[in-house]
């Protein structure tokens, strides 16, 4: 694929902040890694990363994020931690049931990474916060189950021009795409109308959402640090049931609700 499916990451290089001695020595296995280098780690710990649900597959997303040094993660998630939820949340605890699993998440997070900034949303995206929370970031990966959070996000993200990264997983099967607000289509042209099929409870693995959201950090991280093909245009999806995996070109609705005058 040509070069112009790279996006150059929106922050002026001249505002980076420098690594110190800390973050070159937790980082020396990745800035070998070609067109990361010292620039790209610098791109990464100066990006804020808004993560819609760090559940199943937004959890891995934080965490691989957290990892790679990415400098402020806004994590936005509600509700108390499950017993059902433990098979694939691996940012949750046993000890923490009942608890807020944003809570769990942020101590999880900042025990790997304690030179990491979080924002902490204790509630869903919703027609409330949507526009605060996309405003704080450079960046939106949506994790989050029903369309209907899912739309207020895209639509939000396509306003504010905010790159938007999509993943979703349901039994084995995992999705995954980005969004260019005015240069690729966006979720609505995706999905023009609203599943009724998809529930809040679905069947899945917990290796699953563990391989998409590996995929979907990644993903960000090629963004922010603006090197290697990205999945603009393209939409990534694999069945891990028999290991298909395909790759479908997508197309810009001209007259979409959310992304037709950006």
């Amino acid at each position: 694929m040509a070069g112009s499916n790279r996006s150059p990451f929106p922050k002026p290089d001249a505002n980076l902040p420098e690594l110190t001695a800390e973050e070159r020595a937790t980082y020396e296995w990745q800035l070998p890694v070609g067109g990361l280098g010292e620039l790209g780690q610098r791109r990464l710990k100066g990006a804020s990363v808004l993560i819609s649900r760090v559940g199943g597959l937004g959890g891995v997303v934080a965490l691989e994020l957290a990892a790679a040094g990415v400098g402020r993660l806004i994590l936005a998630h509600g509700g108390n931690l499950r017993p059902s939820d433990l098979n694939r949340q691996v940012l949750m605890t046993q000890d923490h049931l009942g608890q807020p699993r944003i809570e769990s998440a942020v101590r999880r997070l900042k025990a790997l990474n304690p030179r990491l900034e979080i924002v902490a949303e204790p509630a869903n995206v919703s027609p409330e916060n949507a526009a605060r929370l996309v405003a704080q970031a450079d960046l939106v990966v949506d994790c989050a189950p029903l369309f209907q959070e899912r739309y207020l996000l895209n639509r939000e993200a396509m306003r504010q021009g905010r790159p938007m990264i999509e993943a979703a997983v349901y039994d084995l099967e995992f999705h995954l795409t980005t969004f260019l607000p005015g240069r690729t289509g966006c979720l609505r042209c995706l999905y023009p109308d609203l599943s009724t099929d998809w529930t809040r409870r679905f069947p899945v693995l917990g290796a699953v959402p563990g391989v998409a959201g590996s995929l979907a950090a990644l993903e960000a991280i090629k963004v922010i640090a603006g090197f290697g093909e990205i999945l603009a245009d393209r939409l990534l999806t694999c069945d891990l049931r028999v290991f298909h995996v395909k790759m479908l070109r997508l197309h810009r609705i001209a007259d979409c609700p959310d992304c037709g005058s950006v």
